[in-house]
């Protein structure tokens, strides 16, 4: 189960409801610089991490100005979208989690306080670049983002991407039960997205593995990332 690290108490407490009732994240957004994005990012990935358990998630945009341009900004960035915050709680819904900067105001309910990013004012050509760079650090963890991450990410991301084509190509293998323990492990303690990108270097790398099981791992960790991994099958390696 989804555990997050409560801003309000600094303890961890559970996402969902114990009967897996619908979860609603409100992301307060400050503006649309990348603090404001990552706000968003950390948003999508408490998501993304409530579906994988199988729980239901209604998530909202409050408090932002010109939404139009920020969803826009996210959208690139592979955010998927948010409605408009302040149309009550939905039917059915059950707790919400609300996920802030850190340093803002600390709504009621369970919250989740992303740290600041201190950041080139350039926005990559392949946003999914700035996606990963931010992923590479813990949401709790202030982020200097230079061109040299953003380098470092483009070339990460297009290694695994060529990558992952290739390995699409070889006889499937299952996700080991081992490796899909990690990953879980990792999303489901307070959305360790460093966790998870540690897990898939070391399948990178693994001798022992099958090319078709390090698919299978990749396609099923990049459900969190959101990375566009499988992006590249079917064209030339």
């Amino acid at each position: 189960m989804l555990r997050i690290t409560d801003a309000r108490t600094r303890e961890p407490v559970p996402a969902a409801p114990a009967r897996r009732g619908p979860t609603r994240v409100e992301a307060h957004a400050p503006g649309r610089d990348t603090s404001g994005l990552r706000v968003l990012l950390v948003a999508d990935l408490l998501v993304r991490t409530l579906e994988l358990d199988g729980t239901p998630a209604w998530s909202l945009l409050t408090g932002a100005e010109d939404r139009t341009r920020l969803r826009a900004d996210a959208a690139a960035l592979g955010i998927r979208p948010f409605e408009d915050g302040g149309a009550g709680p939905g039917p059915g819904a059950g707790q919400a989690v609300h996920v802030v900067r850190e340093g803002g105001a600390t709504p009621d309910g369970a919250t989740v306080a992303v740290a600041p990013v201190d950041a080139v004012e350039q926005r990559p050509d392949e946003p999914d670049a700035l996606r990963l760079a931010l992923l590479e650090h813990h949401h709790h963890a202030r982020v200097e983002l230079d061109a040299a991450a953003l380098d470092d990410a483009r070339d990460t991301l297009a290694r695994w991407r060529r990558a992952v084509a290739a390995w699409a190509r070889q006889p499937s293998r299952p996700v080991p039960g081992e490796i899909r323990d990690q990953l879980r492990a990792a999303w489901e303690n307070d959305l360790d997205a460093p966790g998870v990108l540690s897990v898939l270097r070391r399948v990178e790398t693994d001798p022992d593995l099958p090319d078709g099981a390090r698919f299978e791992t990749y396609a099923y960790a990049d459900r969190f990332l959101g990375l566009h991994l499988a992006r590249d099958i079917g064209t030339p390696v």
